[in-house]
């Protein structure tokens, strides 16, 4: 199948050649374009249509990284071959040319890569709005970039499918559940697993417009592909790490905080004391105490605070790191900044505490795409880039991280 494809790409290109040997003030000339053109069409038709088939076929491939990580982490040329060889040099020359640089065989590989966004709150797009997966090596400068800016994504359980429908989702705390002793040719009996159930969509996240002048993009020397990877993967980075921490769950994920059991109320309402933040940590059952996992998460206001806090021995909780790639802990955890967590106010859930990988977890579908703007800007001798990935995330676990309301 791929010879008979390559011998009409080559047929078409003959046709071409001929073409523009035709002198078209000479009568019968014009009339050979015309019927060079006519068989032209007709094969680049049905390579057009051979290649959309490929396409269809590659993304319709369903692969399930739920479980054993994801392979395009590894050798940006072996995760290459997900798309087709060449897929990277095809989305560089698409990014920074658009699609009439590309040839024919360029633009078939990249056709692979093909995401369809949603055009309307009704349905998804098919075709008519959309974008192309980002290839490995930028994908990775985006990825480190979010990751960087949601700590949420840092600390979580991350899982990847290839479809957004919706993911009925387990929650099961078992640490009230025991073994027994049984005697000889004794039945064992049944203790079942009483699981909650939660679900994960995949809602639609936008970088929104990041605009991009003519010059930037025509500078070789300029190092375009990170600069973009750095300015999509913040925004997107930055609305998620929101949601994932405080989200309302209407319309967006669940929250962490909000959807967090209390495990100790203040009795002020705008400040934090030792006590309480010992009664926070005992309020997580000890199997998962054992877990190594254990943090404080707090906005930095919070930790403004509680760093002048002291215990009985009028020690500071607070023990700043002394060694390069340590963690600076509170009372011997390790603390994770985001400023997403509320500060102390009446009734804000402003400290949180636990296993935060086995209480929430992120639901990424597919993988991050990115759109081209060309003519939206054309006066302004600019080009809009869009970025989007969809994303859910629940909280799986409510045993394994509780928060300190205020008063």
């Amino acid at each position: 199948m791929a010879n008979a494809l390559q011998d009409k790409i080559d047929a078409r290109a003959s046709l071409w050649e001929q073409m523009k040997a035709c002198d078209l003030s000479n009568a019968e000339d014009a009339t050979k374009y015309d019927r060079l053109e006519a068989e032209y069409d007709k094969v680049d038709t049905e390579i057009e249509r051979e290649e959309r088939r490929d396409a269809l076929n590659a993304r319709n491939s369903v692969v399930d990284r739920s479980g054993a990580g994801d392979p395009r982490d590894g050798d940006p040329k072996a995760a290459d071959e997900q798309f087709g060889e060449g897929y990277t040099d095809a989305f560089n020359t698409w990014m920074r040319r658009g699609e009439r640089a590309l040839d024919h065989a360029q633009t078939s590989v990249l056709q692979r890569g093909w995401q369809d966004a949603p055009q309307a709150a009704a349905g998804v797009g098919t075709g008519a709005a959309g974008g192309y997966t980002v290839p490995p090596a930028f994908r990775q400068k985006i990825i480190e970039r979010i990751s960087m800016v949601a700590s949420m994504r840092q600390l979580a359980e991350v899982i990847t499918t290839d479809t957004g429908a919706n993911l009925p989702w387990p929650t099961v705390d078992e640490t009230g559940v025991e073994g027994a002793i049984i005697g000889e040719n004794t039945a064992v009996s049944e203790q079942d697993v009483t699981y909650g159930q939660n679900s994960l969509d995949a809602y639609m996240y936008t970088s929104k417009i990041v605009r991009a002048s003519l010059q930037l993009l025509q500078d070789n020397g300029f190092g375009f592909e990170a600069w973009l990877a750095k300015a999509l993967g913040a925004r997107i980075g930055r609305i998620q790490n929101r949601h994932f921490t405080v989200g309302t769950g209407t319309g967006q994920p669940d929250g962490l905080f909000t959807s967090a059991s209390v495990g100790k109320v203040a009795a002020a309402v705008a400040a934090v004391t030792y006590d309480e933040l010992v009664d926070l940590t005992e309020s997580i059952d000890p199997a998962y105490l054992e877990g190594g996992e254990l943090r404080f998460i707090m906005s930095q206001t919070t930790r403004g605070m509680v760093r002048k806090l002291k215990d009985g021995q009028n020690r500071p909780l607070w023990e700043p790191s002394l060694q390069a790639g340590a963690p600076s802990t509170l009372m011997g955890y390790g603390v994770t900044l985001n400023n997403y967590v509320p500060v102390p106010a009446t009734g804000a859930k402003s400290v949180g505490f636990g296993d935060v990988r086995e209480a929430y977890v992120v639901r990424d579908t597919s993988d991050f795409a990115l759109m081209r703007l060309t003519e939206r800007y054309a006066e302004y001798l600019q080009v809009g880039f869009l970025g989007f990935q969809r994303s859910d995330g629940t909280l799986q676990n409510s045993a394994a991280f509780k928060v300190l309301q205020q008063a």
